[in-house]
Parts: C-alpha cells; structure tokens; sequence
C-alpha cells in the first residue's frame, strides 16, 4: 500500500520543516500538506526552506493544497471567496512553481466557505472561473487541481461527492478544463452521511486522490468504525491507482502504530 503522511496534521508536535525527515524516519517515503505559508505569495526564502525541508528527507511530495485562508479560524479556501480573486491566482503560479520544482502533480483547492453578503450562484459562478484558472496553471506541468467535500465546516457548500463531482461538470462543461477531480476523503464523506461504497462503486477509477480518518473522531485507521481497508481495497480493485493520504489526527509516538501492525501482519 502507497501511503502519503499529510503534514499538516500529523507530526504536529515537531516544526512543520522537520515533520518530512519525521515521515521518512517512520518508514515512509511520501508526504503532502496543506499550504504550509500564511500567504498566498510567501518569499522566496520561505518557499526555498520549504522545499529543502523536503528534497533533505528525501520524501516525495505528492500533494499540496492551494492557499485556504486562515483554517484554524475557520477559512475553507478562497475559490469561492469574492474579493480575493487575485490573489488565488497569484498563489496558483507559487504552487505551480513548487509543484515544478518537486515533481508534485496533485493540488487541492478547497471551495470555500458561503459568504452571507454573496449569493450562492455568484460565488459559484466565480468558483468556475478560479478552478479553470487553476487547472490551467498546473496543467502545464502535467498538474491537476482537486476538489473536496468537507465535513465539520457549516458554511462550505460541497458535502458530498455529488456535490463535488457537479462542481467539477460544471467546470469541464463550460471551460474545457479536463484536469480536475474529486478528492475522494472518506472521513469527510463518512461524517457527512454519503454513502462511501457507492461513491466508490461509482467513480473509484476517476478519484483523483484518497484520504483517510477513522470516525468517531477523526483518529488512526482502527480506532473507529470505518471499513478503511476495504474501502481502499475496492478502490483499488476498481482501478484507482494514487496514494492514499494519511490525514487524521494522532500523536506522534503513535501516529503510525496501526502501520507497523499491518506490515507485520502482511
């Protein structure tokens, strides 16, 4: 199994640059994260240290989100968000500029939450216009933008894979964008009542990528009531080929148990 340690949430106990040498020290060999600078355009030096921290752990990094504002405030990405238009587009051509650099092809713009002085069909008319923008910018080295249902944000609009997947027809209908597909987060579609196996049954070959919790709790694979492995089993089976993003929450000391459990068992 090609698994992926999203460090953003995980090995939060050590400084983000130091948490890929963590990965790679667990016995892993791919990380992704969530946009690890608080602006959209960082310095240079920021974006250099950012990518040393990767290339020195010897890590590939197999996915990066586009800027979603300020997450712990509650933000959920700003494709949606009217009034900061520019500068999405701005962070498209940074995101872009690392994903060249570090061979990463898979980049995850969050929608963004509904604005009350906003019409829902004004933001998404402009949620069009930013993924297109988006998709063109990584199409260019071989990139592809993907979109994600959320749970636990009341305000964001894309709770299932339905909802997702219309985001994405609408996007391809009307722009001619190819390169963009759902981010298949099984946690978030759990929590929010979507029925996962028909999900996957459905359109498990055209996930662009899949990430895993365990619910309750968004914990460690087995410390819920989720059938992880055999979601992941028949996604696979039914032709998914990707990494599966390890984005829960755990500490450190035994963030990775379960793994370990697992390669023992294999």
């Amino acid at each position: 199994m090609t698994y992926t340690v999203n460090c953003s949430i995980l090995l939060t106990e050590l400084p983000l640059l130091e948490r890929p040498a963590a990965a790679k020290a667990a016995g892993f060999d791919a990380v992704e994260f969530w946009w690890p600078f608080e602006t959209s355009v960082p310095t240079d030096a920021q974006v250099t240290r950012f990518e040393n921290a990767i290339t020195d752990a010897g890590v590939q990094l197999t996915g990066l989100n586009f800027n979603a504002g300020d997450m712990p405030a509650g933000d959920r990405g700003l494709v949606s968000w009217k009034g900061r238009s520019a500068e999405f587009k701005d962070n498209i051509d940074v995101v872009a500029g690392i994903g060249a650099r570090l061979g990463c092809t898979a980049f995850n713009a969050l929608y963004g939450n509904r604005q009350e002085e906003h019409s829902p069909e004004e933001q998404d008319e402009l949620a069009v216009q930013n993924l297109a923008a988006a998709a063109a910018g990584v199409a260019r080295i071989g990139g592809t933008v993907l979109l994600e249902p959320v749970s636990g944000a009341p305000r964001y609009p894309l709770l299932t894979a339905a909802d997702a997947l219309d985001v994405i027809a609408r996007v391809k209908n009307e722009t001619g964008a190819e390169n963009i597909k759902l981010l298949a987060d099984f946690y978030h579609l759990a929590v929010n009542g979507d029925d996962v196996a028909a999900v996957i049954e459905g359109h498990a070959k055209d996930f662009g990528h899949i990430q895993i919790a365990d619910s309750p709790g968004r914990g460690a694979p087995g410390t819920g009531t989720l059938p992880l492995g055999e979601w992941i089993t028949r996604s696979r089976e039914l032709g998914y080929e990707g990494y599966i993003g390890l984005e829960y929450k755990e500490p450190a000391e035994t963030a990775f148990a379960w793994a370990i459990r697992q390669h023992a068992a294999g």
